[in-house]
Order: C-alpha cells, then structure tokens, then sequence
C-alpha cells in the first residue's frame, strides 16, 4: 500500500514514523520549511518509548505525483484548505483518504472536493507535542486510531486499512458508526479546551480553587446535549470519565489548544468551537459556556491575525 501522509507534525508525523519503522512505503507531504528541517535533523521521536530518528520520504506540493492508496490527512484546521489544494494530485479512483482533525467540518470539506467515495472517518488519541526543534515528544503511552465508513457500512477496504495501521504496531480498529466515536471525541476535545482556555491553567489549578470542579461538569453536560440532539448520544459512562478526568485537583493535562492559546499561536476555534455552536444554535440546544469560550478564542484569534500582519508590514 502506497501511503501519503500529509502532515508531519504531532499527530501525523508520529504514525507516519510508526508505518516508515515498520517499512511501508511512506512519503511525508509537508511544507518547504518542515521538510528542510526533517532533512537536518530527521523525523525524531522522543518522550515516553524512547528517542529514535526516522530518515522520511518526503516530498512537497510542488513534487507530487499521485495517486496513492492511502492518504493520512493530519494537519491544523487553519491549514485544511490549502491542504486539501495540496493533496489533490494524490487523489485516484481507488484512493482511500483518512482525516485525523478533530470535529466534523473537514468531512464536509473533503467531500464537496473529492465526493464521498474516497473520504473515511477517523479519530486519533495520542499525547503528542512538536517542541522548538521540530521533534515529536510523546507525553503518554496513549495512541490509538479508530477508522470507519461515514455512511456505517462495513467495507473491505477498511479492514485493509486497519490491517496496514495494525502490522506497524498501531492499535487499530474499525468502529461501526465513526460519526459517533468522531463526535465523542468532539464533546471530549472541546470539554478539556473550554476548561483549560477559559481558566488558562492546566486541569489541576482549575480545580485547586473554589468552585472550580463544577465548571468541568457543567461543559460536558453542555457539549453531550448538543451531540444528542445531532443525533449521536455519548453514553453516560464516557461523560463520568471525562468530567472525573476535568475535575482532578492534582492534574497537569490540559489541551493542545490551550498549548497555542498560551503561546500566542493561531487556535483552531473555528473548526472545533465555532462549528459546534454554529450546531448548537441549528438544533435549539442552548450553550453558554461554550459560546463564551467560543468568543474568548476569537478575541485571541484577532490579536494574534494583527500581530502577524503587523509583523509583515514591517
């Protein structure tokens, strides 16, 4: 199976070197600037399992020809459009291509781009941060990878992806509806952004103060309504985990979107907050935390979209 991973960065670019390891035949899409660094320094894994360097195949929009079988698509939401600009001559007849955003938008997007044969769902859990050289820390053991048919169906090429993910030592499986695993792992994601982005601290100093485990509950509870009334219930034993897991008093977790939110970088508030209450208000369901977490990541979107347009007009 020829693979194009598009994307090198924490997510991509730790399965991405899962799949090279194991030999597969895999070419990283990537940037000018990521590539010039991978080709200094290597593809390098480091954190939790240990440090190793994975010389990658890699190749950018300039230089790709297609088609592929697989496309593993993981990039930043900001960066979705001219992603899928970029991967298009990967795209055949028989090209099967597997997003690992977060939410449900970019589904919509790839479907209006290539129609709805090519595209799979797909939810990746991994604890996996880019630190300033480029190199892939692992912050947890955790990485998994759940793939499916949007439509439910069970298919042969989906166990052919699993089995291709699960020869490299991924742990693997085809989820018989992805849109509701897509969508718990959506109620999870913006559960953690609210209560980190919001409060700006990391899962234990929210909880540390008075007042602050119910602020945890209380998004959950917000985001499960809005993904039962879309249709896809999240069962109660998963809300008890995630509120348990928002509520720790002695907890240094916190989200990837708080990570850029602190460091001044660009957010995906769009893409993960922004379409969900644009949801929210379609299906009557009423949010106000998330829609004041919503607001807060837009403010910091302008200041950050200012700054950077400051900086090139010199």
């Amino acid at each position: 199976m020829k693979i194009l991973v598009v994307g090198a960065g924490a997510t991509g670019g730790f399965f991405g070197a899962l799949l090279a390891r194991a030999g597969r035949d895999v070419t990283f899409l990537v940037r000018p600037h990521r590539a010039a660094v991978l080709r200094e320094r290597g593809l390098r894994l480091t954190g939790t399992g240990g440090d190793e360097v994975i010389t990658p195949n890699l190749v950018t929009a300039d230089e790709l020809a297609g088609p592929y079988d697989l496309i593993l698509l993981s990039v930043k939401s900001t960066a979705l459009k001219q992603a899928i600009d970029d991967l298009a001559p990967a795209v055949g007849p028989e090209t099967v291509i597997v997003p690992l955003l977060n939410g449900l938008r970019h589904v919509d997007e790839l479907t209006a781009r290539f129609g709805t044969g090519p595209v799979l769902g797909g939810v990746a859990k991994v604890i996996t941060t880019l630190n300033d050289e480029g190199d892939i820390v692992r912050l947890a053991p955790l990485a998994v990878l759940t793939i499916g048919e949007p439509d439910g169906s069970a298919s042969p090429r989906t166990e052919a992806v699993r089995a291709v993910l699960a020869d490299a030592g991924i742990d693997a499986s085809v989820a018989p509806d992805i849109l509701a695993s897509m969508w718990r792992k959506w109620v999870f994601i913006t559960t953690l952004s609210t209560v980190t982005c919001l409060m700006r601290s990391e899962v234990g100093d929210v909880n540390a103060v008075p007042g602050g485990s119910e602020l945890g509950p209380a998004v959950v509870a917000e985001a499960a309504a809005v993904s039962a009334a879309a249709g896809y219930p999240v069962p109660e034993s998963e809300i008890a985990t995630t509120s348990a897991l928002v509520t720790q008093t002695d907890s240094a977790f916190a989200s990837s979107m708080y990570r850029d939110l602190v460091a001044g970088r660009p957010t995906e508030v769009e893409h993960i907050f922004g379409d969900l209450v644009t949801r929210a208000r379609a299906l009557s369901v009423p949010t106000p935390l998330l829609d004041l977490a919503t607001l807060h990541l837009r403010v910091h979107q302008r200041r950050v979209e200012a700054k950077r347009q400051a900086e090139r007009l010199g």
